[in-house]
């Protein structure tokens, strides 16, 4: 049988991260009361330090600098699709001269 994986909320983890950050507890203390592996707290303590306030964005959503990738992806798919129309239309109208 395989194993189930769970999902924490966004919370959680912050307030577990919020936790060993300031010393309250021991990660493998604090992992025997929230039922977490150590090396998953590890993990959230390295994601916060690294994303900050975009950290855990959850399912589907996406932080900062990647939704605006993803627009700019988007934007750029847009232009070209219109460059390949008006490069059409152009080759048509030179034709018809």
């Amino acid at each position: 049988m395989g194993r189930v994986r769970r999902k924490h909320p966004r919370e959680f983890k912050i307030e577990a991260v919020r936790k060993l950050q300031s010393g309250e507890v021991t990660p493998s203390e604090l992992s025997r009361r929230i039922n977490v592996s150590p090396r998953e707290l590890c993990e959230w303590r390295k994601e916060v330090e690294e994303k900050g306030k975009d950290v855990f964005p959850g399912r589907g959503k996406q932080g900062g600098q990647a939704a605006e990738i993803a627009r700019l992806q988007r934007e750029l798919e847009r232009v070209k699709e219109e460059r390949d129309i008006l490069k059409k239309a152009m080759a048509y109208f030179a034709r018809e001269s």
